[in-house]
């Protein structure tokens, strides 16, 4: 890297840390605090209610306080990163960091709280005193041996977990990442040879996990910079280094490497050479793990035994040991269950979990976040990549049956099913919302086709629904090409054993096929050669021609191309008198709950009728996803002020639908601001029909729905389900380019829901 970009990453990093407002960490209120009767209940006098409630039990602090979500991030900055002992306040950033890891991964607050305190014990007492704030305690960069004392201390006096990541995290991922590492080798942990590079509070507590593992003590061999520790050596000892010691003399790293299996390494760079590598027993494993340069670099290694098993602590080379593996959803699944401490149960269950999700197939999630790298499970994919959405429920479920198995656990979880759907849910936020669809999905096995087939997001969903639903995919596409991709993606799925094919190129019921669309088409310009060229070639009318002839539940087609393209083949084949596209309406999650939007995409300018076809088809699909039906007809005029275009279509809609038996609420003409502002609502029509905010929003112009949807996409982080296809009879549903894999598995969830199920 030239002195150039390394100034600019330097600057970009500084940068990052300053704009758009100093530091990584804000605090926000989760109460309101707008008027003077909410300043009375959250300090004085309400306030004294909850601590009386706390004195009189003090178990109840996790109902009436945040603490049973929080967690301290201590340092006194003896130990930091790769730069020493740098000292509490240039610790800050980093702490800082941890904080955000520990919201960003599993949705738990932290304070950063960096002490002036070199004297271990000193530390330690400081820490205990912090236990009434705290739900567990992360202690973090304090060297060694001083980590040890502050553990010890601490674990003995508190009562709430307290868990040096520097030595456990970075244990439990290197346990995992050994546990598959030995599979891949075809070795087991009692067997092997291990030569450690290290001694301090990372490399023992690694050496100590690979015990419990099974590794045999006598087949470790620890060195440090004085060479082998030894029975009888006396300089630079401590009575962990001293639990490793091998009988006989002084001895350095190259006499000892000799058939050694697993190489790991947490000293500095270069220190394990190629010819050691050389040395070492078949098919060797090396874990060099210092940080940024390792004790060998992957592409040495590799030149001295192209077939090694390497792991790194960074990011720009396969298998990063990376603590945010592991501490995120350890914490998550001690503090959900009371936990007392994070015991060697709840750690081995971390590294079972971490080690089981590698093998499992790839997250169509990580494979995004991680675009053109191979994650399928072998040699350079021995642990998940750290934005695996699948972590959390993962990690965290093992981590709190192991807590109430082993007798930790104060509050027990009594259904750890619904424990992990809430984890799944606060990951997937689409996971809450569709519960109950995928649960009426359950009851019938539809057949669901997918126009491309050949697509990276299709083939990931057609994974998960095989794993998830009772729904059977249909892909469309070319066999050959489909099964490279499922190979090169590591998925499990292969076509005709797993899902079925149609290939548009040489396919048995080709005849069938255009001859049944030529027999609908006919009478519409379409000539014999031209509906055999479009089964040749337009997967979404091969797939609305199965649909038809029944081979196929419900068409799945959108991932590339024009809504209305695909919106012209599938209503040239499904429409029907009484089954016609009435609309398009999307779902968008946002933070503060569900909206729905509508016409999106099928009426440019939907007339009065088709208005009313809108809501009466949004109504019954809101209610799948368990919400009562709130809608609001928009428009720039408020209840008659204006004589608009849409303002009169909207009045005229709303006349239609009152004429009509209908049980849920509609309320119109009225500015978005309106629909969901009750108050201001009240003010402009004092008495209207509508009670609360609007949770379903119907627009006059597909310009103003499509607007209002992409913006809360681009700029509120809204998550789109959808859109879904009115009128059809769940028959078709229409994505955009802009899904992803985990918004097609709603879809077929959606589709795989029969209709009599919503009405």
């Amino acid at each position: 890297m030239s002195d150039q970009t390394t100034d600019q990453v330097r600057q970009q990093a500084l940068d990052y840390h300053r704009h758009p407002k100093p530091g990584k960490l804000e605090i926000r209120a989760t109460k309101p605090m707008a008027n003077g009767r909410d300043l009375a209940r959250a300090y004085s006098p309400g306030v004294a209610e909850a601590c009386l409630e706390i004195k009189a039990d003090p178990e109840t602090a996790q109902d009436y306080t945040a603490r049973g979500n929080l967690v301290a991030v201590v340092s006194n900055g003896t130990a930091v990163l790769g730069l020493g002992n740098i000292g509490a306040l240039a610790s800050k950033p980093v702490m800082e960091g941890k904080a955000v890891l520990f919201k960003k991964f599993s949705g738990i607050d932290c304070f950063d709280i960096e002490l002036n305190e070199p004297d271990p014990v000193k530390l330690a007492e400081i820490v205990c005193a912090l236990e009434p704030t705290f739900g567990a305690i992360n202690l973090e960069d304090i060297k060694a041996p001083d980590c040890f004392i502050v553990e010890k201390i601490c674990r003995e006096r508190m009562n709430i977990p307290v868990f040096h990541d520097d030595q456990h995290g970075t244990a439990i991922v290197v346990g995992a990442a050994a546990t598959n590492a030995l599979r891949v080798a075809g070795k087991r942990f009692e067997d092997i040879k291990i030569v450690s590079t290290g001694g301090g509070a990372a490399g023992i507590a690694c050496l100590n996990m690979l015990l419990k593992l099974g590794v045999k003590r006598e087949n470790v061999w620890l060195c440090d910079l004085h060479g082998l520790v030894h029975e009888g050596r006396t300089e630079d000892m401590t009575p962990q280094k001293a639990e490793f010691a091998q009988p006989g003399g002084p001895r350095a790293l190259g006499d000892v490497i000799e058939g050694a299996d697993l190489f790991l390494g947490l000293s500095g760079p270069n220190v394990l050479k190629p010819e050691m590598v050389g040395r070492m027993a078949a098919r060797p494993i090396i874990f060099a793990l210092a940080n940024p340069y390792p004790e060998i670099m992957p592409d040495d290694a590799r030149a001295a035994v192209p077939d090694a098993i390497i792991a790194t602590g960074r990011s720009d080379y396969p298998n990063q040991v990376n603590n945010v593996l592991c501490f995120p959803f350890i914490f998550r699944g001690a503090l959900d269950v009371g936990a007392t401490e994070i015991n060697d149960e709840m750690q081995i269950a971390c590294v079972e979990g971490i080690a089981a999700l590698a093998r499992a197939t790839t997250s169509a999630e990580a494979a995004a976040a991680y675009r053109g790298e191979q994650l399928t499970f072998g040699a350079d994919y021995l642990i998940p990549k750290p934005f695996d959405p699948r972590l959390s429920a993962t990690v965290s479920v093992a981590v709190a049956r192991a807590a109430m198995e082993s007798g930790v656990a104060k509050r027990p979880i009594p259904d750890i099913e619904a424990y992990r759907a809430k984890l799944n849910a606060s990951v997937y936020r689409s996971a809450l919302l569709m519960r109950p669809v995928f649960e009426a999905s359950q009851s019938a096995s539809r057949r669901i086709v997918f126009a491309e087939g050949e697509d990276e997001r299709v083939l990931r969903a057609a994974q998960a629904i095989l794993e998830e639903t009772t729904e059977q995919p249909i892909l469309i596409g070319r066999p050959e090409v489909i099964e490279m991709r499922c190979e090169r993606m590591g998925l499990e799925i292969r076509p005709a054993r797993d899902f079925n094919i149609v290939n548009p190129e040489n396919d048995p019921r080709y005849r069938d096929y255009w001859q049944s669309y030529h027999e609908l088409m006919c009478r519409r310009g379409v000539t014999p050669d031209l509906a055999r060229a479009i089964m040749r070639t337009n997967t979404t009318a091969i797939g609305a021609v199965m649909v038809h002839r029944d081979e196929a539940d419900s068409l799945i087609c959108g991932t590339f191309g024009e809504y209305r393209w695909h919106l012209n083949y599938v209503s040239q084949v499904l429409g029907t008198p009484t089954l016609y596209p009435q609309g398009a309406l999307s779902l968008m999650i946002l933070e503060d709950g569900p909206l729905f939007i509508a016409d999106t995409h099928v009426h440019t300018r939907p007339t009065p009728d088709e208005l009313a076809q809108v809501v009466l088809g949004a109504a019954r699909h809101v209610r799948r996803f368990g919400v009562v039906p709130n809608i609001a007809l928009c428009s720039q005029s408020n209840f008659g002020t204006q004589s608009s275009d849409s303002a009169e279509r909207m009045r005229a809609a709303l006349a239609l639908l009152q004429s009509m038996p209908n049980d849920f609420c509609v309320e119109g003409e009225m500015s978005v601001e309106a629909a969901l502002d009750p108050d201001l609502r009240e003010r402009l029509f004092p008495g209207n029909r509508m009670k609360g905010a609007a949770n379903t929003l119907i627009f006059g112009h597909a310009d103003a729905a499509s607007g209002v949807r992409n913006i809360l996409k681009a700029k509120s982080g809204g998550l789109e389900v959808g859109p879904i296809l009115m009128g059809l009879g769940n028959r078709a549903h229409i994505v955009t380019p802009s899904i992803t894999a985990r918004g097609l598995l709603n879809m077929a969830a959606i589709a795989g829901t029969p209709v009599a199920k919503y009405g």
